[in-house]
């Protein structure tokens, strides 16, 4: 349960960030912000593995670069699903999974623990 709840921090403040940089994507307020990256964390647990194995031949002949545009609809259904979360487009949802994944990757890089480094 912690390990999620460190997640969802990072995410929304990935999701901050995306916000903040990308444009066409917005969020209206704190709330909704940190709903957004729960919600994130639970289509990402839930429906992402779906979705990547459905597109496994697309995303190996792509040869991985697939996987943005399945991560973009990950926060695309997170903004279709909240209402004060927005994102315009494909090519800002590109962006903001891009900005998301950065800013997760070092998240967990920060956050791991002793036991993962052995």
């Amino acid at each position: 349960m912690l390990k999620f709840l460190v997640r969802a921090v990072f995410a929304a403040l990935g999701l901050w960030i995306a916000s903040a940089i990308v444009p066409g994507v917005s969020i209206d307020n704190t709330g909704t912000l940190v709903v957004a990256a729960v919600l994130l964390g639970v289509v990402n647990a839930i429906v992402r593995p779906v979705v990547f194995i459905l597109t496994l031949p697309l995303t190996i002949v792509t040869l991985g670069l697939f996987l943005l545009v399945v991560n973009a609809a990950m926060i695309g259904l997170v903004a279709m699903l909240l209402g004060g979360f927005h994102v315009d487009g494909l090519i800002p949802g590109v962006l903001a999974a891009i900005v998301t994944g950065v800013v997760s990757w070092i998240g967990s890089m920060i956050a791991r623990d002793d036991r993962e480094r052995r």
